[in-house]
């Protein structure tokens, strides 16, 4: 899911379905989803289970808007309970970084398996600025700060 400046560059990542969430409200029940990542947060809980099947997976992983008091862990947490009583599923995206897993991620980026999106990179003294592009919503892929 991307807005419409953004569908060219997911088919050319390799998305076989695209959907432009200017035009369309995947969230409408119309069409079910098997699984749901969400990265973002910013579309109520009842809307994203409305999307998926009765025995889907929804895999929250942070968000939150910009203000929101508790942001990803309010969305985190209102899943795990949420979870307890529904037939869905319903689970939080712990990362945990591990030497093994980013290496062979590496070797993905190397062999072209994997094509990382970086929007921009930023020196270490405009972080600031970084941070207000990331918290706007619309970067077009990582946003990077350099350390040299």
């Amino acid at each position: 899911m991307c807005s419409t400046g953004n569908v060219e560059l997911v088919r050319s990542l390799g998305a076989a379905h695209v959907v432009d969430y200017t035009n369309v409200d995947f969230t409408d029940g119309r069409v079910r989803y098997d699984v749901i990542l969400d990265n973002v947060g910013n579309r109520p809980l009842r809307r994203l289970r409305r999307a998926l099947t009765p025995t889907g997976i929804l895999v929250v992983n942070g968000g939150g808007s910009p203000g929101r008091v508790f942001g990803a862990v309010g969305s985190i947490a209102r899943a795990v309970v949420v979870n307890a009583v529904v037939r869905q599923r319903l689970r939080p995206l712990i990362a945990k970084p591990k030497q093994g897993d980013l290496l062979a991620l590496t070797r993905l980026v190397e062999d072209g398996k994997l094509t990382p999106v970086l929007e921009r990179t930023y020196p270490l003294a405009d972080t600031a600025d970084a941070l207000r592009r990331v918290e706007q919503g619309h970067a077009r892929g990582k946003v990077v700060i350099t350390l040299a």
